[in-house]
C-alpha cells in the first residue's frame, strides 16, 4: 500500500499553461499500476468533475474560446491524469452539488468541492489544496454594507442549490431566508435584473462577479470557513491514497500554487 502512494513515474505536468516537471518517485509495480487503474478509472479515461462558472475560483472553472472548462479542477485533474498515463475527460456541471451526486452514484472518477458534513456521508474527501471564506456580494440598490444587514426581513438572498455555502448561510440567517438557484450564471443575472439583493458564494471567485455588477460590493467578514479538497466516490481506498499523496505533493512542488496563479487568482493562498 505504501507504494501506492508513490507516483507512477516521473510526469512533465503542462496542465494550465505550466510547464515543470513532477519530483521522480520509484514507480509502482505493474500490477499495482493495473489495479489502481481500475480503481481510479475504470473506463480508462479520469472522469474528472468540475463546475463551470462566469468567473474561475479555487473550484470554480471558465469556458475558454474553444468552449473547454479552464481552470484550478481543470489543471489539477488533467495533471493527475497526466501522472497516471491515462486521459481525462472533464465534465461539467452547474454547481458543486450536482458534482457531489455523480460522485456518489460513480458517473465520475473525481472532483474538487467545498467540504463539509453532509458531502463526507457521500463522497471521501483526501486533503484541502485552500481553505475558503463564504460571504456575500451584495448589490448596490440594497444599501447594505455590513454582514449583518442581510439577516433582515425582505432582503432577498440567493445561493446555489445543493451546495455547502447555501446549507450554512441557510443556518446563519433567522430574519430573512435564501433562495436556491441552479447555477451562479443564473444568480448574477437575477442580482443584474433587481430580482434579487445578496448572493451567498465562495470569497474566491466573488472579485470578477463584482467587477461585472456596477455598484455592487462585497461583504467583509462571513459565514463560512472551510477546506476545498479533492473527492472520490467512497468504496476506491487504493484510488483515495494515490489521489491524496497527488495533492501533496502537487502542493509542495508548486503546482497548485501555478494553478491559481493561471487562472488570475494570485491573492489564494494555498492550504497548508
Amino acid at each position: 500500500m505504501l507504494r501506492l502512494l508513490l507516483p507512477l513515474a516521473a510526469a512533465c505536468i503542462l496542465a494550465a499553461g505550466a510547464s515543470r516537471a513532477m519530483p521522480v518517485h520509484e514507480p509502482v509495480t505493474p500490477d499495482e499500476k493495473a489495479a489502481l487503474l481500475r480503481e481510479i478509472a475504470a473506463s480508462g479515461r479520469l472522469k474528472v468533475g468540475v463546475v463551470v462558472a462566469p468567473t474561475a475560483g479555487a473550484s470554480f472553472t471558465v469556458l475558454d474560446a474553444s468552449g473547454r472548462p479552464r481552470g484550478v479542477p481543470a489543471a489539477l485533474g488533467e495533471a493527475l491524469a497526466q501522472e497516471l498515463g491515462i486521459a481525462c475527460e472533464l465534465v461539467s456541471a452547474p454547481n458543486s452539488g450536482e458534482l457531489a451526486s455523480r460522485l456518489a452514484e460513480g458517473t465520475i472518477d473525481l472532483a474538487f468541492l467545498p467540504v463539509d458534513d453532509d458531502r463526507r456521508r457521500m463522497v471521501a474527501f483526501g486533503p484541502a489544496y485552500y481553505q475558503s471564506e463564504s460571504t456575500y456580494l451584495v448589490t448596490a440598490g440594497s444599501g447594505i454594507v455590513r454582514l449583518e444587514e442581510v439577516d433582515r426581513p425582505g432582503v432577498r438572498v440567493l445561493g446555489i442549490a445543493n451546495t455547502t455555502t447555501i446549507r450554512s448561510a441557510a443556518r446563519s440567517l433567522s430574519r430573512t431566508s435564501i433562495t436556491p438557484v441552479a447555477s451562479v450564471e443564473e444568480a448574477m443575472a437575477q442580482l443584474a435584473s433587481n430580482q434579487a439583493d445578496a448572493l451567498a458564494l465562495g470569497r474566491s471567485s466573488m472579485t470578477a462577479l463584482a467587477a461585472s455588477l456596477p455598484g455592487s460590493r462585497i461583504l467583509d467578514g462571513g459565514f463560512l470557513r472551510n477546506d476545498t479538497a479533492l473527492a472520490l466516490p467512497h468504496g476506491r481506498p487504493r484510488a483515495l491514497a494515490y489521489a491524496a499523496a497527488f495533492i501533496e505533493r502537487a502542493k509542495k512542488s508548486g503546482l497548485v500554487r501555478r494553478a491559481f496563479d493561471n487562472a488570475g487568482l494570485k491573492s489564494l493562498q494555498v492550504a497548508p
